[in-house]
C-alpha cells in the first residue's frame, strides 16, 4: 500500500524544517566569520542544552544519551565546523553531508548483518560518482581536506543516528536536548586546546549582533524547531512520506549559498548535485515506486 500524501499544512511546515536545514549552512558561514569553528558548536550545544530546565529527559540509557551527544557535537558539528572556515564552500557542505544516508547503511550491514539490495548498490554508486566530480574540482573553496572533513561529519552523523536507532522510539526533541550535555565538554576541551583562551576571549568580544543571533538560529531554528517538527511530522505519517522531503535539503543549501552568499554554481558542481541527489533519491523513492509497479500490475 502506497503512503498517502501530506495534507498542505503539514507539507507547509515539512518544507519549513527542510528550508531551515537548508539555508542553515548560509548562516553557519556567516556566523565563521566572527567565531571560531569550535568555540561556535561549543555556543551551539550550550544553547540547545536550556531547554532541559523544562523538557523531560527521555526514558533512555545515560550511555545512549552521552554517545550521542559527542558524536553528533564533537564529531558532526564539530568537523563540519572546522570544514566550512574556509575549506569547503557552504553549498557543497549541504551536499557532501547528506552521504550519512549511505553511511547508516554500511553500519546496520556491518552491526546488524542487513543486507544491501541492489538498487542501494546503484544509489551508492552515483553519490560516489558526485563525491568524486567534488574531489576532482577542488580549488581554495573546495579542498580535499574540507570534503574528507564533511565525510566524517557525515560518518559521524550516521553513527549518531545508529545509536537514536537502537534507543527505540522517543521524543526525539527531549533526546537531543539532554545528549547536547554530552557535547558540551570534548568541545570545549577541543576549542581551549586547539583554538585557545586567547582566541576564544577575542571572539566573544568581538562577536557582534549577527554572530548571535547564528548562535540562537543554530540552538532554536535548526535543532529545536526542526527536530520537534520533523518527529511530529514522522509521528503523523509514515517515514516514507515524510523522509523523501529531506533531500531538499542539499536543494535549499545551494540555492541559498548561491543566492545569499554569491557561490558559482558551475557546470561541473551542479553535475554533482545531480549524481549525489540521483543516489539519494533512488535509495529513499525506489521501493515506493517499485510497489506501485507492483499494484499497477496486479489483477482486478
Amino acid at each position: 500500500m502506497t503512503a498517502p500524501a501530506l495534507p498542505p499544512r503539514h507539507l507547509l511546515l515539512a518544507l519549513a524544517v527542510v528550508a531551515v536545514w537548508g539555508t542553515n549552512f548560509v548562516v553557519i558561514e556567516v556566523a565563521l566569520r566572527s567565531l571560531p569553528p569550535l568555540l561556535f558548536a561549543t555556543l551551539r550545544f550550550a544553547f540547545a542544552l536550556l531547554p532541559a530546565l523544562v523538557v523531560r529527559r527521555p526514558a533512555v540509557p545515560w550511555r545512549h544519551l552521552a554517545a550521542y551527544g559527542v558524536l553528533i557535537g564533537a564529531g558532526q558539528f564539530g568537523l563540519l565546523y572546522i570544514a566550512m572556515n574556509g575549506r569547503i564552500s557552504p553549498g557543497l557542505a549541504s551536499l557532501v553531508v547528506q552521504t550519512q544516508v549511505f553511511f547508516t547503511i554500511g553500519i546496520a550491514v556491518i552491526a546488524a548483518g542487513e543486507g544491501v539490495r541492489r538498487f542501494q548498490w546503484l544509489a551508492l554508486a552515483l553519490a560516489a560518482a558526485g563525491i568524486g566530480v567534488i574531489g576532482a574540482h577542488a580549488d581554495a573553496r573546495t579542498t580535499p581536506l574540507g570534503v574528507a572533513l564533511v565525510l566524517g561529519a557525515a560518518l559521524s552523523w550516521a553513527c549518531g543516528n545508529t545509536v537514536a536507532r537502537a534507543s527505540g522510539k522517543v521524543d526525539m526533541l527531549g533526546y537531543v536536548v539532554w545528549s547536547s550535555l554530552f557535547a558540551l565538554p570534548p568541545l570545549a576541551a577541543l576549542s581551549f586546546a586547539l583554538e585557545g583562551p586567547a582566541a576564544i576571549a577575542a571572539a566573544l568580544r568581538g562577536a557582534g549582533l549577527g554572530a548571535w543571533i547564528a548562535v540562537l538560529w543554530q540552538a532554536v531554528g535548526n535543532t529545536l524547531f526542526g527536530y520537534a517538527a520533523w518527529g511530529w511530522l514522522l509521528a503523523r505519517h509514515p517515514a516514507a512520506t515524510v523522509a523523501p522531503l529531506a533531500l531538499l535539503v542539499p536543494v535549499f543549501g545551494m540555492a541559498g549559498s548561491a543566492l545569499l552568499l554569491g557561490e558559482p554554481l558551475p557546470a561541473w558542481k551542479l553535475g554533482a548535485a545531480g549524481l549525489v541527489l540521483a543516489g539519494l533519491g533512488l535509495n529513499l523513492l525506489w521501493p515506493r515506486l517499485r510497489e506501485r509497479i507492483a499494484l499497477a500490475g496486479a489483477p482486478d
